[in-house]
């Protein structure tokens, strides 16, 4: 259910400051009070109020129950000159006073279910380290943690550099507001601010209506119904070379890119129109085919990363919040052709993104995998730019 708050009377109306429970009927008054105690500026400076999708009560669980928070982003960034690193910082505020997703905080204390609670102003946090540090240990201030009960989700950190003549700006964002497609936007916002375009810009779009469509859109009947059809016999996780616990505090990830020659991409992408499926579903079939090799079997079960924007309309590809979302895919592999199971993999994808809100957690208990057991220890992630 959402819940509305931008009927709140302005300041200096009757009853300005006063959230009524009328208004809701998720919250009672005592809960409702609570809520405006925690919010900076009280019931003046609530703008609305909604649940959390279910990507995001996923993350907030591993939040409160982690040492370390692994969904904080980082960015360092230099600037020869104090003033141009204020001015970015300038933008990054004006980027949080347009959209209602950097203005976001999550609370849960006493209440039935995790809320989002968008506040109509929120400061920016800027902490100057005066004292000259070593780059790297400025960088590890990106893992202190951040506070989601107050609004903006993001801290900014600036230091001199004394040793190249130049200023730090080290940026931290939670996850819980904020995906790839989103950075992508920030970025191209604070571009737009800084040289001065700010006017160009197109009106925001309210998250708010992206999470009523996605709480809406499906009912959970045929959540149901399709995952239990998908999973219900699986009764064992698939976990390449027999690793399950792969997750950990996020402190040991490692990286490694390998970039595709062209000729190769452009090979890759001809086969996907021969078939009629789309280069996703090719990649998809052949982690499908690694996570068969690594874990011995032919029928796995792998996460795969959703948009969350590709049918939310026209303005989806600009609008800021956390539109992603990880579910399950389930393939065949034994007996089929390459074209057979390209074309299932496909049709699996086609379905699957009906369902792409749906809740991960209650996807995996519809398995037969035992409780307490990750249903994959590996996902795949197809994206390509949104700019």
């Amino acid at each position: 259910m959402i819940i509305h708050l931008n009927f709140l009377p302005k300041p200096g109306d009757t009853g300005a400051g006063e959230v009524v429970a009328a208004l809701f009927a998720l919250l009672d008054q005592g809960r409702i009070d609570r809520i405006v105690a925690r919010v900076t500026g009280g019931a003046p400076n609530i703008q609305d109020i909604y649940p959390l999708l279910p990507l995001q009560e996923g993350m907030l669980v591993h939040h409160r129950s982690s040492e370390r928070d692994v969904y904080i982003l980082r960015a360092l960034l230099a600037f020869d000159e104090e003033q141009r690193m204020e001015q970015f910082a300038a933008a990054l505020q004006f980027a949080v006073d347009r959209h209602d997703a950097l203005r976001t905080a999550v609370q849960w204390e006493g209440l039935p279910e995790p809320v989002q609670v968008v506040w109509r102003s929120a400061q920016l946090p800027v902490a100057r380290v005066t004292s000259p540090t070593s780059v790297e240990e400025f960088w590890s201030r990106g893992l202190s943690p951040i506070d989601v009960t107050q609004a903006p989700m993001m801290r900014v950190h600036v230091t001199p550099d004394p040793t190249r003549s130049r200023w730090l700006l080290l940026l931290q964002c939670h996850h819980l507001v904020l995906d790839h497609t989103s950075l992508e936007l920030l970025i191209a916002e604070l571009g737009a601010h800084v040289s001065g375009r700010a006017d160009s810009l197109p009106s925001t779009v309210p998250f708010r209506n992206f999470v009523a469509e996605a709480r809406t859109a499906v009912q959970p009947e045929e959540y149901y119904v399709f995952f239990r059809a998908m999973l219900q016999n699986v009764d064992e996780p698939t976990a390449p070379f027999g690793i399950l616990d792969v997750r950990g505090d996020g402190s040991a990830v490692e990286e490694s890119r390998l970039e595709l020659p062209p000729e190769l991409s452009r090979r890759v992408r001809e086969q996907a129109r021969r078939f009629g499926v789309a280069a996703s579903s090719l990649f998809h079939l052949a982690w499908a085919m690694v996570v068969a090799r690594t874990s011995s079997r032919e029928d796995v079960v792998f996460g795969t990363v959703l948009s969350g924007r590709m049918h939310r309309g026209l303005d989806a590809h600009r609008a800021f919040g956390l539109y992603i979302n990880t579910l399950p895919l389930r393939l065949s592999l034994a007996g089929r052709s390459a074209a057979v199971a390209l074309r299932e993999t496909h049709a699996s994808l086609s379905e699957l993104i009906r369902h792409e809100h749906a809740s991960l957690t209650r996807a995996q208990n519809l398995s037969g995998v035992p409780a307490g057991v990750p249903l994959f220890s590996t996902l795949t992630l197809w994206r390509t730019p949104t700019l």
